[in-house]
């Protein structure tokens, strides 16, 4: 069984108010974890400097990373960093006035980087040295209508409530697309008008494998879509799975994909939230019945839960990425599409 990359941050101790979100986190992680042996090592601590990011108990913490060709590519809600594999070299490096609450980096075929810049419901591109080649906002509006070229952004704490929320870029040959968060939807940037509607919840993840797309949605369904006609072909839904006490699994994002049927998905502890409206899914008493941050490995086809891991004895307190260790390629696998999933046909969407 494959060793595992799991992405995050560790929490801020706060005995007097519950922290909001923007200053939730102390320190960005990286931690592999032996899902065999049960073991874990932490790879990567991370604080951000000073003049990358708020004033004020910023919040540090990795979101959703990437791995291709040897390297693994990574966020803090202000920079994106580029590590060498196996050993974590920090290769490059990028700061820019307008990153403010980055959800995810991936590489580009020709080694730029494309940055889902949620806080300004933008996705960009630059260079590996920092340079700004293109935007795009995932509104069709003039993003600067909005905002202003002449803030640094890394230094406002938050700019919510967000039109939309770009969460996850991903490309289907040369061409980029983004989920959209509150559209529930995922769209191509590059042709406009190509939309895979989602429905089911609000997504986070979007993972190409072979013909198929893997969306992750925050209450812990996954939704399974064709690349070829842009429509949800099959939903799983995880809370069903060998969860007999219906517990809220947890902030579903995360999802590395193993074998045809099996699947890692991360999920964060759910905890009290300004955007309330965001966790209307968690209705049975989540402050109670809620699980930790956790990964668990599924069989879909089998619709097993085959194992669990919690994170946080491990100091991982908020997962957004997990990947496999072995992954060293930027091109995606031929995997066929799962089985035994509900067909959307027959889901609520």
């Amino acid at each position: 069984m494959s060793e595992l990359y799991v992405v995050g941050g560790a929490l801020r101790s706060s005995l007097f108010k519950q922290l909001a979100e923007w200053n939730s986190c102390k320190k960005a992680l990286i931690v592999k974890v032996n899902p065999r042996a049960k073991t874990s090592e932490i790879l990567v601590e991370y604080d951000s400097p000073e003049d990358a990011c708020p004033a004020d108990s910023p919040s540090i913490l990795f979101k959703a990373a990437t791995v291709a060709d040897d390297k693994l590519y990574v966020c803090t809600p202000t920079e994106v960093l580029v590590y060498q594999l196996p050993g974590f070299q920090l290769l490059h490096y990028v700061s820019l006035p307008c990153f403010n609450d980055l959800h995810h980096v991936r590489p580009t075929p020709e080694g730029n980087i494309l940055i889902a810049d949620t806080g300004l419901d933008l996705v960009v591109e630059v260079t590996p040295q920092g340079k700004l080649l293109r935007e795009w906002s995932v509104l069709e509006e003039d993003t600067w209508q909005r905002f202003s070229r002449n803030i640094d952004y890394r230094k406002v704490p938050e700019t919510k409530p967000h039109k939309s929320h770009p969460n996850h870029v991903f490309q289907l040959d040369d061409e980029i697309w983004v989920t959209r968060f509150e559209q529930r939807d995922a769209i191509s940037l590059t042709r406009p008008g190509r939309r895979i509607n989602i429905g089911v919840q609000r997504p986070h993840d979007g993972h190409v494998v072979g013909d198929w797309i893997y969306f992750t949605t925050v209450d812990g369904h996954l939704a399974v879509a064709n690349r070829h006609t842009l429509q949800v072909e099959e939903i799983f839904d995880l809370n069903t799975i060998d969860n007999q006490q219906q517990l809220v699994l947890g902030w579903c994002r995360g999802l590395a994909v193993m074998e045809k049927d099996k699947v890692w998905v991360g999920f964060t502890r759910i905890r009290s939230t300004r955007f309330k409206e965001n966790l209307l899914w968690a209705k049975h008493g989540f402050e109670i019945r809620n699980k930790p941050t956790h990964i668990a490995l599924y069989d879909l086809a089998k619709k097993k839960c085959l194992d669990e891991i919690d994170l946080e004895p491990y100091g991982l307190a908020v997962l957004f990425s997990v990947h496999s260790a072995e992954e060293a390629s930027a091109s995606e696998g031929t995997l066929a599409k799962p089985v035994g999933a509900q067909s959307s046909r027959d889901s609520t969407v």
